[in-house]
């Protein structure tokens, strides 16, 4: 039986986003059946993911965060990675981490069209093991 993985990108760098999103599915391509929810930031990922925590085999975050002026960058990739941590501890559960945190634009391009396959990848191999 194929998994059931949600992905929950954020769109806030569309761009960046829809690569995330092209690579990811891609690499699952008939391997399992996915679903896509969009949330306006990476933020906004744990809480959609541990809405649907039952409903799934695995789940997929991707999104982007591009490094500014202020220590914001900081604390929305730390905060938003451990809260994905927790979920898939707590709950048993692969979630790929497909956000990707860059310096700039153009390291977030070069990442964008890895990171999507890279973190989907990551579930499909782990939910072997289950």
């Amino acid at each position: 039986m194929k998994p059931k993985i949600l992905i929950v990108s954020s769109r806030y760098y569309k761009d960046f986003s829809k690569n995330l999103e092209f690579y990811c599915s891609k690499s699952l391509g008939s391997k399992s059946k996915y679903k896509f929810i969009s949330v306006p930031g990476i933020f906004e990922i744990p809480v959609v993911i541990s809405k649907f925590i039952k409903k799934y085999d695995g789940f997929i975050a991707l999104g982007c965060v591009i490094k500014g002026e202020t220590p914001h960058f900081d604390f929305i990739s730390k905060s938003t990675t451990d809260a994905i941590m927790k979920l898939s501890i707590d709950f048993k559960k692969p979630i790929g981490n497909g956000i990707i945190t860059c310096l700039n634009r153009n390291q977030a391009l070069i990442r964008s069209k890895k990171k999507g396959q890279e973190s989907a990848k990551a579930v499909l191999d782990v939910l072997k093991i289950f």
